[in-house]
């Protein structure tokens, strides 16, 4: 089944290059169906790139999925350009009163800095708040799931020697949860972050399950009992030469950055990465929509002042 986005939208015409099925408002309209409403707050700076590799995940799933693309009202964004943002982005004060079924919140660039000092930290708070009564299941990624668990955990972060950079191998630690169905014993994903939260500190949180991890890497997906918030601290949704880019990046700034641990082959940043995490990142993304947003959200709109509801 498709995904219904925007007409216009710049990243539909590279999903339809690559067999995504999508459809805009128009054909939509005409689908005697009850589609998943899905919201992004997108926090990443290359917005249009971010979009292009969740909805590449959103795809994978027999599920027509309607996104929303949102956008924190208290912070401008200098790497996209505001006709994007105006014609395909909804501020979160314009959604507020909305429902979701499912809610992702992305990671951002913000993560060496503390919490407080983030300058939609405020609308972010909001925004974590708003989720426990208007979405059924939120997953948060990278910054997003540090600060989620901040937010309604209180769990600190704590920044690393050096950054994990790379693509690094986890390994399955409860089988039975679905979120994880289908996925192998270890597989890998790909990891760019300055901080890191605790595998101790999430334990001691009756509420969280840590579903997979990674010796070197740490603590990659967690899950309260509900299903309702989901923590993801990597970036399952990168693609094949999204680390190549931030790596080549930061080194045409002169900045010290590593290498990309496990992802260029014999350690050349010259030879074509291999896409070895796609699998495990499309059984994610099915899972979370399948078993926490479908088979979680009820079937029947109710509608309030002109407006949808549940």
């Amino acid at each position: 089944m498709p995904i219904k986005v925007q007409g216009g939208l710049p990243a539909r015409e590279k999903l339809e290059s690559e067999n995504v099925f999508t459809m805009d408002e128009n054909r939509a309209m005409h689908q005697d169906i009850r589609p998943i409403e899905v919201g992004i707050l997108n926090l990443m700076p290359l917005k249009e790139e971010t979009e292009l590799q969740i909805l590449r995940e959103l795809s994978n799933t027999p599920l027509q999925v309607d996104v929303t693309f949102v956008m924190v009202g208290s912070h401008e964004s200098r790497n996209t350009s505001s006709s994007h943002l105006n014609k395909f982005y909804n501020r979160f004060e314009e959604v507020r009163d909305r429902n979701f079924d499912g809610f992702i919140i992305t990671g951002a660039p913000v993560e060496q800095l503390e919490y407080e000092e983030v300058d939609y930290w405020e609308e972010f708070q909001e925004v974590c708040e708003w989720t426990k009564t208007n979405v059924t299941s939120t997953m948060h990624l990278c910054w997003g799931a540090q600060a989620g668990l901040y937010y309604h955990y209180g769990i600190q972060k704590e920044p690393l020697p050096q950054k994990m950079f790379g693509l690094f191998e986890h390994r399955v630690r409860n089988r039975k949860i679905p979120l994880v169905r289908g996925f192998d014993d270890r597989f890998l994903a790909p990891h760019s972050r300055h901080t890191q939260v605790r595998r101790e500190d999430i334990e001691k949180i009756d509420d969280l399950t840590i579903l997979a991890d990674s010796d070197e890497a740490g603590v990659f997906l967690v899950m309260d009992k509900t299903g309702k918030k989901i923590f993801v601290m990597g970036h399952p949704e990168y693609d094949r030469i999204t680390l190549h880019t931030e790596y080549m990046r930061d080194k045409g700034k002169g900045l010290d950055i590593q290498m990309p641990k496990n992802y260029y082959e014999g350690d050349d940043c010259t030879v074509r990465p291999s896409l070895q995490w796609r699998a495990h990142a499309n059984a994610l993304y099915s899972n979370w929509l399948n078993y926490y947003v479908y088979q979680a959200t009820p079937y029947e709109y109710i509608y309030t002042d002109g407006a949808l509801r549940k």
